[in-house]
């Protein structure tokens, strides 16, 4: 067997009821929640029992995003299963960051909570939205965006997908552009233009919080959204770029299967990851890690 890689979803997957089924079975987990709960409570409330609305607004979808990765990563050391590599997509880096001991559980949730309210606040300037766009070679999709105002290409997914954040009076223009190219755009559950010059003034925000963090070195390679590749210092201003920049998604598995990576374990509700690390390389194995079921999965085929 090859090399295991962490992955920690961003938002977009999150539902009522996530992670309640992990901290029922896991003592590991479930702590993970208390403490949490402690920084901020009604966080593992949100997570188990919230309504879809409270867990859209990013000021709680962050955290509690955060708080599920983490526990299943805690349950996945308790029984016994160790990554070799780690990255996060979008907020997921925060997750990442910290299950590699980059930043301890408490300044991780800091920042993630931070991160959350000043994404919030940047996305309450102006009405954007974000789509991805589907059956498009990247460079379409690129200058099909350079046709209309206010519209960037973020998220580079996998082959034929790539995310676009656009103010939100552009959505159905530019959708009808894709689809008279013979493409689909899919609207996203998010509520801001993410990874995107809406974004500007939450990075800058997000510096300043960084700047009274400690962040040491990871203690395995640890990817970047911001380069598509392992950190190599300068972890702040990589951090801070990131909300404001594409995330690198496609480079980073590319980069972890040329290393030796051969399974990747999503941590976090959905199994949006596992679809499109699948769609980059199907020879690798991927599993998802949300639920009772999934545990079980996993420690049975990757333990062994």
């Amino acid at each position: 067997m090859g090399k295991i890689a962490f992955v920690f979803a961003g938002q977009g997957a999150q539902h009522p009821g996530m992670g309640q089924e992990l901290a029922e079975i896991s003592p590991a987990a479930a702590e993970v929640f208390q403490k949490l709960d402690a920084l901020r409570p009604g966080t593992s409330a949100q997570c188990f029992s919230g309504t879809d609305e409270e867990l859209k607004e990013t000021k709680n979808t962050q955290p509690c995003m955060f708080a599920v990765e983490l526990a299943a990563a805690a349950a996945l050391t308790e029984a016994g299963i160790k990554a070799d590599r780690a990255a996060g997509f979008s907020l997921g880096e925060i997750g990442a960051l910290t299950y590699t001991g980059a930043v301890d559980l408490e300044t991780g949730f800091h920042l993630v909570c931070r991160r959350g309210e000043l994404m919030q606040a940047a996305a309450e300037q102006q009405p954007t939205a974000m789509a991805a766009v589907l059956k498009l070679p990247n460079e379409a999709v690129e200058e099909l965006c350079g046709q209309f105002p206010e519209t960037y290409p973020v998220n580079y997914n996998c082959p034929g997908q790539v995310s676009v954040a656009c103010a939100k009076e552009q959505l159905a223009p530019f959708s009808a552009a894709v689809k008279a190219a013979g493409g689909r755009a899919l609207p996203l559950k998010v509520r801001g233009g993410f990874h995107s010059p809406f974004m500007a003034s939450a990075a800058e925000g997000f510096a300043q919080v960084l700047a009274d963090c400690q962040v040491e070195e990871p203690k395995i390679p640890l990817y970047s959204n911001r380069t598509g590749a392992v950190y190599s210092g300068n972890a702040k201003e990589l951090l801070a770029q990131q909300i404001a920049s594409p995330v690198r998604w496609e480079a980073i598995v590319r980069d972890m299967i040329a290393a030796g990576v051969d399974t990747f374990i999503e941590l976090g509700p959905g199994s949006t990851l596992c679809g499109l690390i699948q769609k980059i390389d199907k020879t690798v194995k991927t599993y998802p890690l949300a639920t009772k079921e999934d545990l079980e999965k996993v420690v049975q085929e990757v333990k062994a």
